[in-house]
Parts: structure tokens; C-alpha cells; sequence
């Protein structure tokens, strides 16, 4: 039988030094030790702030300018994608064509693996090509490997087009896989040998979440720590968003519901009319201009702060 020498493996698919007796342990035990792990994971995440904050950069200045964020990615790494991309328009209000994912195998991949197609660069390509990316645009390829080759041809084939290219990944990648910003969070072995979906897996969720939260509230889309973008299209949300207009004005709850109608149901716009006591269409064109902070009283600072 022939011998890989663990050296030769990429640091995710190395036997973990201290896994080989993860089969004995009880099941808190093994519990516990995965929790060591993933303060691992948080740690190798500290380490490449720096480059995520340069990934966040990039895509506020796309999103800015029209462009859009588009993920890549296979497994576990592409499912994480598609999720954060599911998330921005709920949580900032923007519309779904803002933040886009393909994963390698299309749609059925996202509840059961497929087989092989995380290894078709040319299946990579297309998703970007299907994407229509141009120089506008941030592709993000999620590669915990740093080798998938479904990743290798979206992010060659956007840079064919002038597009912004990111690389999120947990070992360091090799000269054939490039991308303006690398993010790598070196997590080093599973407890599980090759299972990625583990402080690899958190690692990547880690990271975009911090990708488009920074992205989005460099733009606008968070005002004094709240989702003042949230489009309110359920009981909990309508709640959330009156309760936001009542804590920013100091308006009683009954005043802070009929000015959050008045508004079209827009917290953003209801706040700006409050703070220039304009109406909506008035309101709207000065928040435009200079944004909440350049409307707000100086009261609504401290009141929001007390």
C-alpha cells in the first residue's frame, strides 16, 4: 500500500494530532473537544482581518458604483455563499440581484452532494459567464482547499471580463489560483480528517458575514447599530421596524406606528421625515443627499446613546 506523507496533504486534509482517539470518547467529550476547535477557527478568522476588511472595501465600492457581489463556490463552501447571498436582502433591504451564488452542481446541490462537480472548471466559468459579470463586479470565490477547480475557472474567467476578484479560503493557495484579495483563515486539520464542514466551515461563515455586514453598513444600510433597511414583510418585522422608529424619535409607540406608515412602511424614511418634519417625498430627497447622520437632531444622538 502506498503511503501519502502528511506533509504532502493541504492542512485541512491532515490527520489532526489529537482525532485518533475521537471514537472512544464520550459523546461530551467529543462535544467539548470540537468546541476547542472552533475557537481555532475564530482565532485563524482574527488573523486575516486585515484582508477581509480589503474584501469589504472592494465590494462596498462595486455595490456603490452598480455592481454586484457574485459567490462561487462547491459543498459546503458554496452552500455557505448561497446562504450569506439569501440573507442581504432581508436583513438590508437591497434586491436580490445585489448579492448573488452558483454552486457547483446547480440547485440540487444545495441538500445532497454531486458528485464530480466541484472538479469542472468549465462549469465554473459558465456560472460567471451565466452571471454576465463585468468590470463592475466583485466575484468571490469560497474554496476552503484553495484548489477547487470549479472556483479556479470562475475566478480566471472573471478576470477575463476586468472583474474584482476575492478568494475565501482555509489553506494557502497555489500560483494557479488568483484573485486580488486572498482571505485566508488557516484552520488547519478537522478532528474529522477532510471535513471541512466543521471550524473550516465556521471560519467561511465568520468571514462572510463580516464581508457583507461591512460592506452594507459602510453604504448605509445600519444606522445606530439597527437594520434600518428591513423591509417589513412579516408580524415580527413590522414590530422590529416600529420599535426602531419609536427608540430613534422618542416618539410614543401609537406616534412612531403612524409616522412608520406614513412612510410607506421605509423605517429610513420615516426617521428622515421625523428629523427634517418634511413629508415623504421631500424627506426622501434630502435623505439621499446626506444620509441619517446628516439629518439627525443633535438630541437623537444623545437620546440613542443614553
Amino acid at each position: 500500500m502506498t503511503r501519502v506523507r502528511k506533509s504532502a496533504l493541504p492542512p485541512t486534509e491532515r490527520l489532526h494530532p489529537r482525532s485518533d482517539d475521537l471514537d472512544l470518547l464520550s459523546v461530551e467529550a467529543v462535544v467539548r473537544r470540537l468546541h476547542q476547535e472552533d475557537l481555532i477557527a475564530l482565532r485563524a478568522v482574527r488573523e486575516a482581518l486585515p484582508s477581509i476588511a480589503a474584501a469589504a472595501r472592494a465590494v462596498a465600492e462595486a455595490l456603490r458604483a452598480g455592481g454586484r457581489l457574485l459567490y462561487v463556490g462547491a459543498g459546503t463552501s458554496g452552500r455557505l455563499g448561497v446562504l450569506d447571498a439569501s440573507e442581504c436582502p432581508p436583513t438590508f433591504g437591497v434586491p436580490a440581484t445585489r448579492v448573488q451564488a452558483a454552486i457547483a452542481g446547480g440547485r440540487k446541490a444545495l441538500t445532497r452532494a454531486v458528485e464530480g462537480a466541484e472538479d469542472d472548471v468549465g462549469a465554473g466559468a459558465r456560472a460567471v459567464r451565466a452571471f454576465r459579470a463585468t468590470a463592475q463586479d466583485v466575484v468571490c470565490g469560497i474554496s476552503a482547499s484553495a484548489s477547487t477547480p470549479y472556483v479556479r475557472g470562475a475566478l480566471d474567467e472573471a478576470r477575463e471580463r476586468g472583474a474584482g476578484t476575492v478568494l475565501v479560503c482555509c489553506n494557502p493557495p497555489g500560483p494557479g489560483m488568483r484573485a486580488d484579495t486572498v482571505v485566508l483563515a488557516l484552520t488547519g486539520p478537522e478532528v474529522v480528517a477532510g471535513s471541512t464542514r466543521l471550524k473550516a466551515g465556521t471560519a467561511t461563515k465568520l468571514v462572510l458575514n463580516a464581508l457583507t455586514t461591512a460592506a452594507f453598513v459602510s453604504l448605509g444600510h445600519v444606522y445606530r447599530g439597527r437594520m434600518v433597511d428591513v423591509r417589513p414583510t412579516n408580524t415580527k418585522l413590522r414590530a422590529r421596524a416600529a420599535r426602531m422608529v419609536a427608540e430613534l424619535t422618542d416618539l410614543p409607540p401609537a406616534r412612531a406606528e403612524a409616522l412608520l406608515e406614513a412612510s410607506g412602511d421605509n423605517v429610513k424614511l420615516a426617521l428622515a421625515m421625523h428629523f427634517t418634519g418634511l413629508p415623504a417625498a421631500q424627506a426622501r430627497r434630502r435623505l439621499k443627499d446626506t444620509g441619517l447622520r446628516g439629518l439627525e437632531r443633535p438630541e437623537a444622538g444623545r437620546k440613542s446613546s443614553s
